[in-house]
């Protein structure tokens, strides 16, 4: 099943879009920021925009690579649900999870927050979930910027990004070049929803009538505790794949799911095939899929589906690849192979 305007992933995006998210705008706007960014290059640039993380030579076999994002409308989760302390852990996921998808080791984070009213224990509290990530990440919090809103963001209200600097030497530099037809595709498990699709998730469970604080069964436990799950960071099993010269790339599953993401990591002229029967997503897809009125491979356009890193390996390097992410505490999973067709097809194996 080939993704695209006719498929019925189409109609994961087109709730998206109903939520008010239109993936085919941000992708207008990517062009149009590449162009001008084209113009501000400098010889050190490797690449462009587009990437999932800007890389520059340093000199002497070595690249700086730098990612930034934030974590979106989990935010509004976390305010309505009154637990702040874990989002900081999203925002360092998802630029260290950028980062990593070159092979590149993170080295420091900074932060911005914005806040409508600056309550000092609130900020700590946040600032906290931002250590925590670094942490798990192996970086530095280096610094970062508090700024009150005064008259623009309501009291209690918020908005946190981030900035993740790492290093890589380009002999264990991933990226779409190194990828061949063949590859296999090992999928690393996603901690649930991560920090993408909260739009559609805020119309189609919060407007319904469901309660954060309500306990959802097929779940086990409330259902803000399964939206605030922090996302899973990826740095140390591709970083030792990398390292050990078992990956050729990456791809973070963030905004756009799979059928954005995976094509990123893969060569001109290659695709990939996807076996859905290879891994059960959390149970937490199934109930957006069935409050949004959809099938749950509709959503793949959107959301992760149970994986939140794909990681492209020779096909016979596959058991020795998973075997490193074992010992590095990831249970991985081979989803799928590297096509001479491009685009994404899902089925079974």
């Amino acid at each position: 099943m080939i993704t695209g305007s006719g498929s019925p992933e189409a109609s994961g995006k087109a709730a998206y879009l109903r939520s008010g998210v239109d993936l085919e705008a941000g992708h207008r706007a990517v062009d149009l920021i590449r162009e001008l960014a084209g113009r501000t290059s400098r010889p050190e640039v490797v690449g462009g925009i587009g990437g999932f993380a800007g890389l520059v030579k340093l000199g002497d076999g070595r690249l700086l690579v730098a990612s930034a994002d934030g974590v979106g409308t989990k935010l509004e989760i976390a305010r309505l649900a009154r637990q702040v302390h874990t989002v900081g852990i999203d925002c360092v996921a998802m630029c260290a999870n950028d980062v990593i998808c070159t092979g590149a080791e993170p080295l420091f984070f900074l932060d911005y927050l914005a806040v409508g009213r600056l309550i000092p224990e609130e900020v700590a509290a946040i600032v906290a979930g931002v250590a925590e990530g670094c942490r798990r990440a192996g970086c530095a919090l280096l610094g970062g910027e508090t700024a009150e809103h005064a008259g623009t963001l309501e009291p209690g209200r918020f908005d946190l990004a981030g900035f993740c600097v790492g290093i890589v030497d380009e002999a264990t530099l991933l990226g779409p070049e190194k990828v061949a037809r063949g590859d296999v595709l090992l999928g690393l498990p996603s901690s649930g929803l991560h920090s993408n699709g909260f739009s559609l998730v805020r119309r189609v469970m919060l407007e319904s009538g469901r309660a954060l604080d309500q306990v959802v069964p097929e779940l086990g436990r409330t259902l803000g505790a399964e939206l605030l799950e922090p996302t899973a960071i990826y740095v140390r099993p591709v970083l030792e794949l990398a390292q050990a010269g078992l990956a050729h790339t990456a791809a973070h599953i963030t905004g756009g799911g799979w059928t954005e993401n995976v094509p990123r990591a893969l060569g001109p002229g290659l695709g990939a095939r996807i076996d859905r029967q290879a891994w059960t997503p959390q149970p937490i897809f199934a109930v957006i899929a069935q409050a949004a009125g959809i099938d749950p491979g509709d959503l793949f356009g959107v959301l992760n589906m149970g994986i939140g890193m794909v990681v492209a390996v020779a096909r016979d390097a596959a058991d020795q690849a998973l075997d490193v992410c074992r010992a590095a505490g990831i249970q991985a999973t081979v989803v799928g192979e590297v096509t001479k067709e491009p685009g994404i097809r899902f089925g079974a194996s």
